[in-house]
């Protein structure tokens, strides 16, 4: 999902709506910020890691080996042109290839959750 926002703008937005959509950041990881410390300078780069405790506690009940895939990660992309992008698989494709109803039907009911926290972020 493409935006016109600013890369750092890019990344409040999503803080705010995964707020917004009662989710929580529970891992941040920035390719960019580590360059920065070296005194490297790369575009802006930043993975999210977005989950919920009742949710991991179901994704567990559902299908343990599942757990690798928590959280759900939102890859934030500052582009060439100063615009931002988010990149992500949707929670029914991650949990999808799981076996189990169970899962399959965690990762449905998480997708316009991220759906959401997205189009919000990224249109502002």
């Amino acid at each position: 999902m493409r935006s016109a926002a600013s890369f750092a703008t890019l990344e409040a937005r999503t803080q705010e709506a995964i707020k917004s959509a009662g989710m929580n950041v529970v891992a941040r990881a920035s390719a960019s910020d580590g360059a920065k410390s070296r005194g490297v300078t790369i575009r802006g780069d930043v993975v999210l890691g977005i989950f919920r405790n009742d949710f991991a506690v179901r994704m567990l009940e559902a299908n343990i080996d599942a757990g690798i895939e928590a959280p759900v990660r939102l890859h934030l992309v500052e582009e060439p042109d100063g615009t931002s992008s988010i990149r992500y698989h949707l929670p029914s494709t991650v949990f999808g290839r799981y076996d189990g109803e169970a899962i399959k039907a965690l990762g449905r009911e998480l997708d316009p959750i991220f759906e959401k926290i997205v189009a919000q972020a990224a249109a502002g």
